[in-house]
């Protein structure tokens, strides 16, 4: 994680970009989220964790040597295994509040490897060592995987004017989707969702959207204006997915992207 350490509700940002805050917890980290720019940005390259540990512990072998070997960057096997079947259990179990232990770990290599797996993409460099010139100019580990994906693809909803642009790429767990949303105001919860050719739904990532929003033009402040970059990953293959749609918690469909 990028910054000097904070102190408290600072450090809860990790716990809350996996989903494993309580309610009453949840709710009071977003009431200072909307105050908050560091959060805020630690936020944005932290989003995708919690669906990419979930997308692991979705596969058959999750935790193994083989599942480790696809990974770019990785923690050490006990690590990623342990993490991995946290996530499982925390998903079958539908509770959150037993999990903390997860947030911890996950703050405590935030700045190491893995935080590499969660956020960003398959290599920003020429091979030689050195970062291409769209990894230099991008900001964020989810942006920076985004300029570096060159399938995409975008839609604009005609009523929400919400824009979506979704870069794709291939891996042997399924499919690495970085989210580019414009438009969207806040405040509210969004979801990314793959729909399968089958039918079947998946859910990539998800998040909170501050007061000021993203990706607005006409906004006063650099943030506002600023588009949002999200991480996460899915099981299906690119050629099973049909679309990919993003949600409001409340049922709301801002956009709806062709794969």
């Amino acid at each position: 994680m990028q910054g000097s350490p904070a102190p408290n509700e600072h450090e809860t940002v990790g716990a809350y970009a996996l989903g494993i805050l309580d309610d009453a917890a949840a709710t009071a980290f977003e009431a200072h989220l909307a105050g908050c720019e560091w959060c805020a940005q630690q936020l944005d390259e932290l989003a995708g964790m919690e669906p990419m540990l979930a997308a692991l512990a979705d596969l058959p072998g999750a935790g193994t040597p083989a599942i480790a070997e696809s990974l770019t960057a990785k923690p050490s096997p006990a690590l990623a295994e342990r993490l991995v079947e946290e996530v499982a259990e925390r998903r079958a179990s539908k509770r959150r509040r037993n999990f903390y232990l997860v947030g911890t770990a996950a703050a405590l290599i935030i700045g190491g490897p893995f935080a590499a797996v969660a956020t960003t993409g398959g290599g920003g460099d020429d091979g030689g060592g050195k970062k291409t010139e769209a990894t230099r100019q991008a900001g964020s580990p989810a942006e920076s995987a985004f300029a570096e994906m060159p399938d995409r693809v975008t839609a604009t909803d005609p009523a929400t004017r919400v824009s979506a642009t979704v870069a794709l790429e291939k891996k042997a767990w399924g499919t690495e989707a970085v989210l580019e949303l414009k438009n969207v105001k806040g405040p509210q919860k969004c979801s990314l969702i793959a729909v399968g050719k089958n039918g079947e739904r998946e859910t990539l990532s998800s998040w909170t959207v501050p007061n000021w929003g993203y990706g607005i033009p006409d906004a006063t402040t650099e943030k506002a204006r600023k588009p949002l970059y999200v991480h996460g990953g899915a099981a299906f293959e690119p050629n099973q997915i049909d679309h990919f749609e993003v949600m409001t918690f409340d049922g709301e469909r801002l956009v709806e992207v062709d794969a």
